[in-house]
Parts: structure tokens; C-alpha cells; sequence
């Protein structure tokens, strides 16, 4: 077995604790068992880095200016006295105004893996007359630094400002595509080591108002190029009950929200997921949906996921965001390395929303192509087929679909594939969304610590 085939530490550890979760044993001593053996082994590193600041002690190793910390069942940040006043023009609406603000940045990560991309997310609370900016620095492998990369300007709410990604940044070695930030050209070798993430809190001036930011995180990875991925060996079969949303039947409403049918497919599946964990919207939150139209959440979530610079919903940072926003709701974007984490997940009652292209060949049953989709994996068959509640249906009970694990693990983890022209487009690499509660049970908190989420 080469390097490459080798399954990595975390790899190991997800098996150990899904044959824990599903025998009904104890995943923390398989977590102890695991770790313990492959620290004896000396295995390598899965090339995916999460790292958070959720906790109090997390937030006081950065450096705060204006930012005042709490403490409690949620520790974080918020405006104490703010550090000064700024105006924003905002690119969408052309109208300027005037904001205080406070700053919090966090100290150096240095990545376990040099990365060739990063995405950052973030879960807060913010009040109208409030929002958020979030960006990155970094350090390369030739010692070199870039400059404040803005990876999103973001509110719940589209009162105050429209939230947006930031085009055109790049300083010839890296750039942001939306919300990645990528090395321009991996094949030179060279790579992110470490970087720190600045917070920027907003509010209106002479207000006591404030943002809560309880967490604020980012993945680096170095998913190497591949067209195909290795076959992972089924170790679970379990369904978990997820409610089923179409995006199709949303076809052609809200054009100034992208026009819904194909284009919500991240809304809908982000939807999905906050309803599994009984996150809900009161007739009042909707009463701005024509009455007219079926499963009106799903509307909600799109004009609130929604980038005005990209011009759609699928900004993954911002779908995160959105499923924060819900009481008892935490969001991250991340990495998978296999379906057996993704495993790991289902067991302990975890689904996950996983962001794929394919042609109409390469996945069976699909009956479509995509250059780009998000699905909400709910559970495995027996055989190990893979359950997934898929929005791109014609109807909400169509929506559950099964599909062959050996396709859909390859059009999910790869980097790279053929496209219907004949070229050569991208892959995702393993790219998910994981909603969980603010309060995990052991179990799931172990399930998270597999697949490294803290």
C-alpha cells in the first residue's frame, strides 16, 4: 500500500468510532484505543485543518480592540467600548453610512497541514443596526505574507447592508474565489503555513447595540489533484429522519434572490438539516413569502443565505451562518476525508450537506449533470449505499434518493473531473456543511472530534 492509500489518523480513529456508536460501546475508549495505537504507528495526518476560538480562554488569546468578551454557556465576542467610527459604502445599494467598530484577531494557527486553500466560517447573532466582517492573513511556505484577505461581510438580516463576498483580491500568489481563498498555482509547490483571522464587529454609532460572535474558525486543506479517490470499505447502515425539501418546485420565484429552482440547491438542503434539529420560523418571519407558494421556508433560507456579489445562494460560509442563526444551532464548513467519516457522523445522529459535480453518466438514478450541487446526506443502506435527500427532485417525497457508494464517494472527494466538454473542471474535495446543537451530546462530540471539528 503506497502513502497515498494509506488511511490517515483520523481516518482510522472515524472507523473506531463508528463501529463504537453502532455496537453500542463506548466511542470515547475507541477514540483512546485508536489514537493510542496510531501514535505508536506514527500515522500521518489527514491533510484537512479546522481550527476554531469557541471558547472563553480561545478568545482571550487574541487581541481585542474594542471587543469586549463574555463569558458563560456561549462565550464570545461584542462591542464593548468600540475602537473608533468608519464609513462603509455598500457596493449593492450605493448608499453610505457611518458605523462604529470594534476589532478581535486571533493569534497565529499555524496549519497542521500546509494548505492550499482555506474557508472560513463564523456563527453569530446580529441585530438590526448590526453586522460583521470577517478576513484572513496569511504566511507562505517562501516566508512571504498576504495581505487582509476579506472572506465575507455578513448580517442576518439585508436591512442594514447586503451581505457580500469581495471579488477581485489577490496579490499574484493566492486569490479569493467568493469564500476560498486558493494558491493561485499548487503545482509550484507553494503553500499557506499559518495564518490569523481579524473580526471586525459593526453597529450603529451612539447605540449600545452589538454583535455576538461565538464562534469564528477555518479549514486549510491540501486535498491532493486526483480524478478518482480509493474505494472505502461500507461499515454502517442507518436512515436518519431528515425532512425532504424540493428545490424545484421554487422554480422561478424570487428572481432577485436567483430565481429559486436549480440555484437553491444549498438553501434547501441548509433547510432541511435546521428542521431535522427543530430549528423553525414563525408565521411573522414568513409573512413576506407569497402565501401561494409550498414550503415557504425554503424561500427564507435563500434570500437569507444570499451573496449579492455572487449573485446566489450557494456561498457556503454564509449557508453556515444562516443555520447558526437559529437558536441552539452551530454551523462550520469544512472537509471530509471519506465516507467513513461521514459515517462517523450518521451514527451519532449527525447529517451533512456535501457539495458535488458530476456528469449525468457518473451518478446513477441522478438523472441530471451539475457543475456544482449540494446534497444532505442522510444514512447508508446495508449495502452501503449511500441515502441522500436530494433537492434537485421534482417534489418533496421524490427527494430521498439511493445512490451507488462507489460513485458518489468518487464525484464528492474528487478535485478534478472531465466536464461534458471534454476539458477538465474542479471538484470540491470532500467540501460539507455540518450542522449540530450548541450543546452536543458525548457521543456526537465525539463523532465531531473524528472528523476534526471541535
Amino acid at each position: 500500500m503506497s502513502r497515498a492509500q494509506q488511511p490517515s489518523r483520523r481516518t482510522v480513529l472515524a472507523v473506531a468510532v463508528a463501529a463504537a456508536v453502532a455496537a453500542g460501546t463506548s466511542p470515547a475508549a475507541a477514540v483512546t484505543a485508536s489514537v493510542a495505537d496510531d501514535d505508536a504507528k506514527g500515522a500521518p495526518s489527514r491533510p484537512i485543518d479546522y481550527q476554531s476560538w469557541t471558547t472563553y480562554s480561545d478568545w482571550r488569546s487574541g487581541a481585542a480592540q474594542g471587543v469586549r468578551l463574555v463569558s458563560g454557556r456561549r462565550p464570545g465576542a461584542v462591542i464593548g467600548a468600540a475602537a473608533g467610527s468608519t464609513d462603509y459604502t455598500d457596493p449593492h445599494t450605493g448608499t453610505t453610512a457611518t458605523w462604529e467598530y470594534a476589532t478581535w484577531t486571533s493569534p497565529v494557527h499555524r496549519l497542521g497541514v500546509p494548505a492550499t486553500e482555506v474557508i472560513a466560517s463564523w456563527n453569530a447573532h446580529t441585530p438590526d443596526g448590526t453586522w460583521l466582517q470577517v478576513e484572513l492573513q496569511g504566511t507562505y511556505t517562501d516566508g512571504t505574507a498576504t495581505p487582509w484577505y476579506v472572506m465575507g461581510r455578513w448580517a442576518a438580516g439585508d436591512q442594514d447592508i447586503k451581505r457580500t463576498s469581495v471579488d477581485d483580491q489577490t496579490d499574484g500568489k493566492s486569490s479569493i474565489w467568493t469564500d476560498t481563498f486558493a494558491i493561485d498555482d499548487a503545482s509550484t509547490g507553494l503553500r499557506l503555513v499559518s495564518y490569523r483571522l481579524r473580526l471586525t464587529l459593526y453597529r450603529t454609532p451612539g447605540t449600545h447595540l452589538t454583535p455576538t460572535v461565538w464562534r469564528l474558525g477555518a479549514m486549510g486543506s491540501d486535498i491532493p489533484d486526483r480524478f478518482t479517490v480509493p474505494a472505502s470499505t461500507p461499515g454502517l447502515a442507518q436512515e436518519l429522519a431528515v425532512p425532504r425539501f424540493s428545490q424545484e418546485i421554487h422554480k422561478g420565484q424570487y428572481p432577485e434572490y436567483d430565481n429559486g429552482g436549480e440555484a437553491w440547491c444549498s438553501p434547501t438542503s441548509s433547510q432541511m438539516i435546521i428542521e431535522y434539529w427543530g430549528g423553525r420560523l414563525t408565521p411573522e418571519q414568513l409573512s413576506w413569502v407569497d402565501p401561494a407558494y409550498a414550503d415557504p421556508q425554503v424561500d427564507h433560507a435563500a434570500r437569507f443565505t444570499y451573496d449579492y456579489q455572487y449573485g446566489g445562494c450557494g456561498n457556503w460560509p454564509f449557508n453556515a451562518a444562516y443555520a447558526a442563526s437559529y437558536p441552539g444551532l452551530q454551523g462550520v464548513v469544512t472537509r471530509l476525508a471519506s465516507l467513513t467519516e461521514l459515517e462517523t457522523l450518521i451514527a451519532a445522529g449527525i447529517p451533512a450537506i456535501t457539495s458535488q459535480s458530476f456528469l449525468k453518466t457518473e451518478l446513477t438514478g441522478a438523472g441530471y449533470g451539475t457543475s456544482g450541487h449540494l446534497m444532505t446526506v442522510i444514512g447508508f443502506t446495508a449495502d452501503g449505499d449511500v441515502i441522500a435527500n436530494d433537492p434537485a427532485s421534482p417534489d418533496d417525497p421524490a427527494v430521498r434518493r439511493v445512490y451507488l457508494r462507489r460513485e458518489w464517494e468518487n464525484i464528492w472527494l474528487r478535485t478534478k473531473r472531465h466536464n461534458a466538454s471534454g476539458g477538465v473542471s474542479s471538484g470540491t474535495g470532500g467540501v460539507c456543511y455540518l450542522y449540530f446543537p450548541a450543546d452536543p451530546s458525548p457521543c456526537q462530540r465525539k463523532a465531531l472530534a473524528a472528523v476534526g471539528v471541535r
